[in-house]
């Protein structure tokens, strides 16, 4: 007879009172030995692999998140560009739309897609608290694809609300990745230094600038990836739209004046671009193919980004009251820091739509023909992209080192431009462009990974990230705004304007350093404290372990316990806390008797 599989609890062996590892058998077995611990268990080593994987998932999130934001923006910037130029197209137009109007179509969506995020500090700071860090990186992502599906069908009550939409998401899908990274860094800090954390009381907040050079590396990670966005939105123009442009000779045969002697955007261009037409199956393949593209940024988003905060400090984050997470983006102008870096913000701005406008097209396109746009715009990403980890020179040198880079080598690019003219058809002088391009891309990189990290730096309180934030992209979407208008100006004109916002930039900033070397304590808002709403067991307990790291800092002196000998349990009367039950039932305990 074979032994049974599982001997029996409680049965002796069949030699004795013990089994074989000399553990008595059983009701005189060891409850020690039954339900203890596990005698190879080495708790610190355990900890160290939980923390470990903790790392790795920061790294996975803001991995997903950067890629995420290049394929979300590559898909919107070469959709956009690819339907702006088969749109300018005179045959184009007449063959396939006939007298729809596409050129007012055009100008409306330009319009929507420019002027609707001036109102986006009303709402931005209200959705990202009521949604949430990821999940509002999630819905705008989701609006960027409802645009892209939109030109399935060109019609004006399809391409003008979606580009509404996408306006109303531009600030808010930038604000959240901004604050997101930076959350991100704080907690790669906490899970790398999880013993001193340990050793530190539970509310008490990591030396100020700790969590610096892990948001350094992050921020040349995420504008690494963002920046190749500009090259990845040339595919679909360099693999497909290349193929049906006619050469510079016949674009560029009336266009007279280029670089610093031209006006508006490219004056005396040709009407006809499209050699040939491309077909209507060769468009929806080449669409799909950008959907699909579009839905995988936002599955990276959904599947691999995690959280930016615990659901507790979400909670906290919403209970400040809806009317003071409104305000708190305006009451923010007290700090000085701020006001003096809203010039940089501006600056930020304009010089990637000049990027885009004035080199690509004012001394690109205007000398060098259509079909080698793509290219400069190549050269300009790939600069800034490789540029980004020149972010990282700020663990060694002092902070101001690379925003001042950026901003000097940009003045230097600026005042060059300004007394250069192009010869239209001529392209000898063409790698003078593609330096210029890679130049422009290094500065833009400077620019960026240093004002977000500034700004991660600055302001480390988790309660203010997104306000600081949405202020900094909002003013970006002022300065799109004005570039948008200003568009028909002279070249010399937009120079000028370029220069001057620089150098206000980097002498406002400057200041604010000295103000901050010189020890001037900036005023910030007061964050109110989190009003839970008592419906539940979460915050019934007078020890409450959901408090913020705010509460514990300004309401540590109120809710001290009184010195001397505690008092006895409280009688029952009209002052008892309202059992759980009671509250089931929506009374208020003694008080409604």
């Amino acid at each position: 007879m074979e032994p049974p599989l599982y001997p029996v609890a409680g049965a002796a062996g069949p030699q004795g009172e013990e089994d074989r590892l000399g553990v008595p058998d059983g009701p005189e077995a060891p409850l020690d030995e039954l339900v203890g611990a596990y005698p190879n268990y080495n708790e610190e080593e355990e900890e160290r692999r939980y923390y470990r994987r903790k790392r790795l998932g920061v790294l996975k999130n803001v991995l997903a998140a950067s890629a995420g934001g290049t394929l979300t923006y590559g898909v919107y910037l070469g959709l956009l560009q690819m339907q702006l130029i088969l749109h300018y197209d005179e045959t184009y137009r007449e063959v396939k739309y006939g007298d729809m109007g596409l050129p007012d179509i055009d100008s409306k969506m330009l319009m929507g897609i420019n002027v609707t995020p001036i109102a986006a500090l009303l709402y931005t700071p209200v959705l990202i608290r009521f949604f949430g860090t990821k999940w509002m990186m999630f819905l705008a992502v989701g609006i960027y694809a409802l645009f892209v599906s939109t030109n399935y069908w060109e019609r004006y009550y399809t391409l003008v609300p979606s580009a509404v939409a996408l306006g109303m998401a531009i600030v808010p899908l930038w604000a959240s990745m901004g604050n997101y990274i930076t959350r991100m860094a704080q907690k790669y800090y906490e899970y790398s230094h999880y013993k001193e954390q340990d050793e530190q009381r539970p509310q008490q907040r990591p030396p100020r600038g700790s969590h610096a050079p892990y948001l350094l590396v992050f921020q040349a990670i995420f504008y690494s990836f963002f920046h190749l966005s500009f090259a990845c939105a040339q595919l679909p123009m360099i693999y497909f739209l290349n193929h049906y442009l006619y050469d510079l000779n016949h674009t560029l045969f009336n266009v007279q004046s280029c670089g610093t002697n031209s006006h508006g955007i490219l004056t005396g261009f040709n009407k006809t671009v499209l050699r040939t037409l491309p077909r209507s199956r060769n468009l929806i393949v080449v669409e799909s193919v950008l959907m699909a593209v579009a839905f995988l940024a936002m599955l990276l988003v959904l599947g691999l980004c995690g959280a930016a905060y615990r659901p507790t400090e979400e909670i906290d984050l919403r209970s400040v009251g809806w009317g003071n997470i409104f305000q708190l983006p305006f009451k923010h102008v007290r700090d000085f820091r701020l006001r003096h870096l809203v010039p940089f913000f501006i600056y930020s701005g304009f010089e990637v739509l000049f990027a885009c406008t004035g080199i690509a097209l004012g001394y690109g396109v205007c000398s060098v023909g259509l079909e080698r746009l793509a290219y400069l715009l190549v050269a300009y990403s790939l600069g800034a992209s490789a540029a980004s980890v020149l972010g990282l020179l700020g663990l060694w040198l002092p902070r101001p080192v690379p925003l001042v880079a950026g901003a000097g080598l940009h003045l230097l690019l600026t005042l060059s431009l300004f007394f250069w003219a192009p010869v239209p058809r001529v392209l000898h002088h063409s790698w003078i462009l593609y330096v210029a391009a890679a130049l422009w891309g290094v500065g833009s990189a400077l620019n960026k990974t240093g004002l977000s990290t500034l700004l991660g730096i600055l302001y480390e309180d988790k309660e203010r990230q997104d306000f600081i934030f949405t202020i900094y992209h909002w003013w970006q979407a002022v300065a799109i705004f004005i570039v948008y208008l200003g568009s028909s100006l002279p070249m010399k004109a937009k120079l000028m304007v370029l220069l001057v916002t620089l150098v206000a930039a980097a002498a406002s900033y400057l200041r604010m350093e000295q103000k901050l070397w010189r020890g001037v304590v900036p005023r910030q808002p007061r964050i109110p404290r989190p009003q839970h709403k008592v419906r539940g067991y979460r915050y019934l307990e007078e020890d409450n372990s959901d408090e913020s790291d705010a509460e514990d800092e300004h309401g540590a002196e109120e809710e001290a316990p009184p010195a001397g000998p505690r008092p006895g349990p409280e009688p029952a009367g009209l002052h008892r806390r309202p059992c759980p039950y009671e509250q089931a039932l929506g009374g208020d305990g003694p008080e409604e008797q």
